[in-house]
């Protein structure tokens, strides 16, 4: 393991996770403002991007596993994804969150407690 990971395995989890979140987001959203780019050049470029990503969640993913279950991995990173994409949205594709994104958010959240929770 990088030495930079050995201190705090799940702070290292959560910042992999967000750093291949940022680049899959793009990987699959940047396109949306330069529709007159050719669909195999997007794919192309939204292919490297997808490669850093993957760089990125499966050593979160294995990293992560001493510390997460695989359902906690994988329910921290949809949380990530959806603070992500909201951020990506409203910065970068310019398109507002409204309340009933709000809403949704929230129950997934919510959500996220349970699978957190030890009953």
């Amino acid at each position: 393991m990088p030495a930079f990971l050995t201190g705090a395995p799940a702070l290292s989890t959560v910042l992999l996770l967000i750093g291949s979140n940022v680049f899959m987001t793009a990987a699959w959203y940047w396109h949306l403002r330069f529709k007159d780019v050719p669909l195999f050049k997007v794919i192309l470029f939204s292919w490297a991007l997808a490669f850093v990503e993957y760089c990125m969640a499966v050593p979160a993913n294995r990293y992560g596993n001493a510390v997460f279950s695989a359902a906690q991995l994988k329910t921290i990173q949809e949380v990530i994804t959806l603070a992500v994409f909201a951020a990506f949205s409203v910065l970068y594709l310019k398109e507002p969150l409204g309340w009933n994104h709000a809403v949704g958010f929230s129950l997934i959240a919510a959500g996220a407690f349970f699978v957190f929770h030890r009953w």
